[in-house]
């Protein structure tokens, strides 16, 4: 006899069922790599905001929209480099000595992850800074620009 959806729905509700335990956590090793990886990936505003705040070198900010968007609004300081327009035409005059960290609108536009591809693909380091400007925007960061009226 096979159990039914229904049934499986049921017996995930009752007593004692963790939908969180249900998918067994890692091994504490193997969340040390996982997050580790991800912190090599990734940055996010706060520390984009205070690194750029006290002048620390060694990283560019690339804002991976296009150029309209780029217009209306961008990080203080920050590069235009729509993500379709990477070559190696485009990133002649980046430092391969330099990461190049990268963002786009929100948590839910990929640019910045299509151009960290890209990026890297042409031997730059790179970090998608997660949360993109509208993290940045919500933490009170300055821009360059109007604030747009999705954030409003």
């Amino acid at each position: 006899m096979s159990i039914t959806m229904i049934e499986r729905t049921e017996a995930a509700t009752g007593a004692g069922f963790s939908h969180v335990l249900e998918t067994p956590a890692a091994t504490p090793a193997e969340a040390e790599r996982h997050f580790a990886q991800r912190l090599a990936l990734e940055t996010d505003p706060w520390d984009v905001y205070e690194d750029s705040k006290r002048g620390a070198t060694g990283f560019v900010v690339i804002d991976a929209r296009g150029a309209d968007a780029y217009a209306e609004c961008h990080l203080p300081g920050a590069v235009s480099l729509p993500y379709r327009t990477i070559s190696p035409e485009t990133t002649a005059s980046f430092s391969r000595d330099d990461v190049l960290i990268v963002y786009c609108w929100s948590p839910v536009c990929n640019a910045a992850c299509k151009a960290c591809v890209r990026l890297a693909a042409l031997g730059f380091r790179v970090k998608e800074m997660v949360g993109g400007i509208e993290y940045w925007l919500k933490e009170g960061y300055p821009i360059i620009g109007t604030t747009p009226e999705k954030i409003g």
